[in-house]
């Protein structure tokens, strides 16, 4: 679109090109399309112990690509709270690592791999009151003046403004990328979007560059540049974007024409609207939402008279998990259950809730959690939709 000045794809696949050419690249490969791992990426994240915004820092938050493994690592070792996106935001924001008790140095170094975060994590909610002190993303190319492209899928972008939207970062939280020095080069500012994230230092193999990037870092989601799309992909997305509309935010998407502008959850308890009439996701055939659903399903005789308590499914849960484990869950996103019922031989679990606010709560704070590895299903249990 800027004649004479080489777009962001062109300088993704300048740097993925040279990268492999040069043999600098490392696994995984080929680097195209990714945030590239580098020869001397562990070297740059021990840079990271030298900074004074990381001694400083007591939650650091580092993404989960390959070549920040040294700094996932050193936050570990410096016993700070590592919290790590999870991948494509599929499952949540982030997952704090927690190296089981007495961890020996390799266990460290296993905590911090890929196949580790996955391990040894437990999954922070939107209401997990994340305070994160120091950010660290991977990028494909920066610029010493801060400007960063990454590898053009939006996620590093999409989390810090998520980060903000929850109150985890503040405008000062510092940001830090990790880089080869042939990633460092000139950006264009033309380039730059608003909802593109700057960074505020640069570790490489042989330097440590401090932008002092003046440029405002986003200031929350833009969603007019969401599509639906990204919307579907990312569960908890739909949460923060729930919450901003009843604080009264314009959340019109991208793709989305103004007047149609309705999110199509159950209207919240204080819109006046009985939540327990409505599906979480109106399914075709379905009263419209704000309507009571008439169902023919019994009531479950044993709640008759009871109509305070709200019941919520949980489906798809490995066979492998123990109650214990949803349990912890439920704790650490703050929705314990007045009554949970077990049914792991059919992979599923009924939760009674006091009312129909602390159910949402829990639906919102659940949709979209994978635990051992699946991605549970959470909505409204059917005995609650024939309600009224």
């Amino acid at each position: 679109p800027h004649s004479g000045v080489a777009s962001k794809w062109d300088i993704r696949e300048k740097v993925w090109e040279h990268l492999e050419a040069s043999g600098l690249a490392e696994f995984p490969r080929p680097v195209h399309g990714r945030i590239p791992n580098f020869k001397g990426s562990f070297q740059a994240c021990c840079s990271l112990r030298e900074l004074d915004v990381f001694s400083r820092a007591r939650e650091v938050k580092v993404d989960p690509d390959k070549p920040l493994e040294g700094a996932r690592l050193a936050a570990l070792q410096a016993r700070k709270t590592l919290l790590v996106p999870t991948p494509r935001l599929r499952t949540g924001l982030f997952n704090r690592i927690v190296p089981p008790p007495g961890a020996t140095k390799e266990v460290l170094r296993k905590c911090a791999t890929s196949q580790g975060v996955r391990e040894y994590s437990v999954p922070v909610g939107l209401d997990g009151k994340a305070q994160v002190d120091l950010v660290v993303v991977g990028s494909v190319a920066v610029s010493e003046k801060g400007w960063r492209i990454g590898k053009g899928e939006g996620y590093a972008d999409m989390e810090y403004a998520m980060m903000v939207s929850m109150g985890a970062v503040q405008e000062d939280t510092p940001v830090v990328t990790i880089v080869h020095d042939c990633q460092v080069l000139d950006i264009a500012e033309e380039l730059l979007d608003d909802h593109d994230l700057t960074v505020d230092y640069i570790l490489t193999p042989t330097r440590t560059i401090q932008t002092n990037c003046k440029r405002p870092k986003p200031q929350g989601i833009m969603w007019h540049k969401v599509s639906s799309e990204m919307l579907g992909k990312i569960p908890i997305l739909k949460t923060l974007r729930c919450r901003e509309k009843q604080a009264g935010k314009d959340v019109t998407l991208q793709d989305e024409p103004p007047a149609l502008a309705t999110t199509n959850r159950a209207a919240l308890p204080n819109e006046k609207v009985m939540a327990a009439n409505t599906q979480p996701r109106a399914a075709p055939g379905s009263a419209p939402v704000g309507q009571p659903h008439v169902g023919n399903d019994p009531v479950n005789p044993r709640l008759e008279g009871s109509d305070t308590i709200t019941t919520v499914y949980v489906g798809n849960l490995p066979a492998s998990l123990r109650v214990s484990e949803l349990k912890s869950a439920l704790r650490e996103f703050q929705v314990i259950p007045v009554r949970l019922n077990w049914q792991g031989a059919q992979h599923r679990a009924f939760l009674e809730y006091r009312d129909t606010g602390a159910a949402d709560r829990a639906l919102s704070s659940l949709q979209g959690l994978s635990l051992g590895g699946n991605a549970l299903r959470v909505e409204l249990a059917k005995s609650q939709r024939s309600k009224g």
